[in-house]
């Protein structure tokens, strides 16, 4: 009896070891199906939506992918004929190493209506350094008058811009192929009629030259102001998340300001696309297209800021300008010694990003000139030139 107790204990104990057994070889399974199952999932996601300029986007899917290298974007989707001989043309450009000349110079690009009422100021600031800057005027209502020899036959054929419309941009390019006439000139900085140096033409030329990125503003905006312009017209070159904004005031260096010869393809999407009261949106060309293009083919080769100083804290339509009695000593030092770029989004939140200026991976002062400035300042920087060019 005792022997036939034991003998059913054993066996009932071998039994919950079995069923115990049983239960954890179902388990084990079930999870190790369930992890499968997410990786799975995972990698379907990873490549339908393939993430960009990031590590995982080229170890799941080499297409799709914002490029690091600096080459052209290369997109998922199936390209139009036209994408396909833009890419090959900014690609060709973009790898080939750039011709230096034993010469150097900064082309210096004056976009304006009429005179430039600070020839004067430019003039001090060049003088002593004819052989390495180049100056091209566009005027754009009537001719000018010019008060400095440096200016004197610099006019290009100019036609007449409005404000906001793709002539803005129109000028822009005009301006840039005719410097680009001269081979020695190696960099081009775009400015307005209010512009002014806060540096010395020494210090403009060393931190334009020694440097390989162009000095393009470029941000999202997620508000009205920004994305809210975007028009599904520009697909499928153009999509909605490589929109940005930025200001137009740029610094490029040869190999980006060829690029911006060469393209009809994107430059056509924003000519007809993005222009005032389309679609019950102003879009305004001159603030979007070189940022969203950049962005596209080089977003490596900028600096996502620009060299021109814009006050726009009193959150109206134009910036701050200064008339004669805000101009002193230390409101030009606080311009110059600014190392962080301000940008504000146009939504509900209005976010503040500050973005450190990085020139060769130092963080170093943003700003080589500044806007605008009335006429009447003239006088009061001609006679403060020489103390705050120093810094």
């Amino acid at each position: 009896m005792k022997r036939n107790l034991a003998s059913q204990l054993r066996l009932k104990s071998l039994l919950t070891m079995v069923g115990s057994r049983k239960r954890s070889n179902i388990k084990r399974p079930t999870w190790i199906i369930v992890l499968l199952s997410l990786v799975i999932i995972f990698l379907i996601g990873a490549y339908v939506y393939p993430p960009r300029s990031s590590g995982l986007c080229y170890f799941f899917y080499s297409r799709g992918c914002s490029g690091n290298s600096g080459n052209a974007n290369v997109f998922s989707r199936e390209l139009t004929d036209e994408e396909t001989a833009s890419q090959v043309v900014v690609r060709e450009i973009l790898k080939t190493p750039p011709l230096h000349s034993k010469n150097p110079k900064i082309a210096f690009l004056f976009l304006t209506p009429g005179s430039l009422p600070f020839e004067k100021l430019w003039h001090k600031f060049f003088q002593g350094h004819e052989d390495r800057f180049s100056v091209y005027v566009h005027a754009s209502r009537g001719k000018p008058a010019h008060a400095s020899p440096y200016f004197v036959g610099r006019d290009i054929r100019s036609e007449k811009v409005v404000w906001g419309k793709i002539s803005m941009v129109d000028a822009e390019k005009r301006l840039l192929a005719n410097a680009l006439r001269d081979p020695n000139n190696e960099h081009f900085v775009l400015l307005s009629d209010s512009c002014v140096p806060v540096h010395n033409f020494e210090y403009v030329y060393n931190y334009l030259m020694f440097t390989n990125v162009s000095f393009i503003d470029c941000f999202v905006d997620p508000g009205p102001h920004g994305t809210g312009r975007y028009s599904e017209h520009m697909l499928p070159e153009v999509e909605k998340r490589d929109f940005r904004k930025g200001s137009q005031w740029f610094s490029m260096k040869r190999q980006h300001a060829l690029i911006v010869m060469a393209d009809s393809l994107y430059y056509t999407k924003f000519k007809l696309y993005c222009r005032p009261n389309m679609d019950g949106r102003n879009c305004y060309a001159d603030e979007h297209y070189f940022p969203t293009f950049f962005r596209m083919i080089d977003p490596n080769g900028v600096a996502n800021y620009s060299v021109t100083h814009v006050d726009w804290s009193e959150g109206k339509w134009h910036p701050r300008s200064y008339r004669a009695q805000d101009i002193t000593y230390e409101l030009l030092k606080n311009i110059t010694s600014v190392d962080e770029s301000i940008h504000v989004t146009s939504d509900g939140k209005k976010t503040v990003m500050l973005t450190p200026c990085i020139w060769n991976g130092m963080k170093r002062p943003c700003y080589l000139f500044a806007r605008k400035f009335y006429p009447e300042t003239l006088d009061k920087l001609m006679h403060l030139f020489s103390n705050y060019t120093t810094f």
